[in-house]
């Protein structure tokens, strides 16, 4: 991508588009496009229309996307489907009927089969059952996969997806209902010590294991595959992104308490839901592109806390 060439990017607010945005400032790139939810819904196909024929950005990162952990994606799944199946479609299309030089899709490492082999290859998308507690958000995912693919196919575009692990980092939601485990766990353990250190509930029994990585580390990965990968350059068009180590719930929760500084107790409430056993990705295609992640998890812990901290709403 050059310098002064004109870049979109689709939910720069959020966890990894505003990661993306912030990578893309400090690499020296300057034409940038972004709107807010207000300024833009990326739900309404004619106002995507609008937008792309008055901008015509020639670089898309699609990071949009409504998220959440297993209470959100459980409980929201009509939302999840509906609203993240129609902003690809409409950020997706417009890109090819605008001449888009390269898309770059931001999906989620759950559109892999519940019992997928480990560590998980790209190679293995549809080939089994999905986790049923986000099942509806993994399809919604898979299809902008597929659709990129079969653009690409059709209409020779540049469409590339990428599937990042478990991420963490600025800009997070830390809501305790509807975010992601390690956030939650931060403000759980945050708010615990805050009262005294009283004891902390998570959902589970601990066992599962999830890779984590760095959001910061994740939008380096997604310029390195803007600026160096094309179309076809993969089967499929698809790209892990993550660390390559995992480890348990009750680890990572250790680690979490360590980094806040709590010293009470944890209860683990075996009777809610905690997911797939394992999820951890296979980054061969990216590796040997020369990216691997940089940001160590306690490194990161303390910079997410410490971001948390400056940030936290009351």
């Amino acid at each position: 991508m050059n310098k002064e060439a004109k870049i979109y990017v689709a939910g720069h607010r959020g966890l990894v588009g505003s990661a993306i945005l912030r990578q893309l400032k400090k690499e020296g790139f300057a034409n940038l496009i972004t709107r807010t939810h207000q300024e833009l819904d990326l739900i309404r196909q004619a106002d995507v229309e609008k937008f792309f024929a008055e901008e015509k950005p020639e670089y898309v990162f699609l990071a949009a996307a409504r998220v959440g952990g297993i209470h959100a994606n459980s409980t929201y799944k009509a939302d999840f489907i509906y609203q993240n199946t129609q902003v690809q479609n409409n950020v997706i299309h417009q890109s090819y009927v605008h001449g888009v030089k390269k898309l770059l899709f931001l999906g989620s490492n759950c559109i892999y089969p519940k019992h997928c082999p480990q560590p998980m290859k790209e190679a293995y998308l549809l080939t089994g059952e999905l986790e049923q507690t986000n099942d509806a958000y993994a399809i919604a995912k898979i299809a902008g996969i597929k659709m990129c693919q079969s653009y690409n196919q059709q209409y020779g575009t540049n469409f590339i997806s990428v599937m990042p692990t478990n991420l963490y980092g600025p800009h997070d939601n830390f809501d305790l209902k509807n975010s992601h485990v390690l956030p939650a766990m931060l403000r759980k353990f945050h708010e615990a010590k805050e009262n005294g250190h009283t004891p902390v509930e998570l959902w589970g029994s601990g066992t599962p294991r999830r890779e984590f990585v760095y959001s910061e580390d994740m939008a380096e990965a997604c310029l390195h595959v803007m600026g160096k990968i094309n179309a076809g350059d993969a089967p499929g068009d698809l790209y892990n992104i993550g660390s390559g180590s995992d480890l348990t719930i009750k680890e990572l929760a250790l680690k979490i308490q360590a980094t806040v500084g709590h010293h009470g107790e944890i209860h683990w409430d075996a009777s809610q839901p905690e997911g797939t056993l394992r999820k951890c990705q296979d980054i061969g295609r990216l590796a040997e592109l020369g990216w691997n992640v940089k940001t160590d998890l306690n490194e990161g812990l303390q910079l997410a806390y410490d971001w948390f901290c400056q940030n936290k709403q009351d």
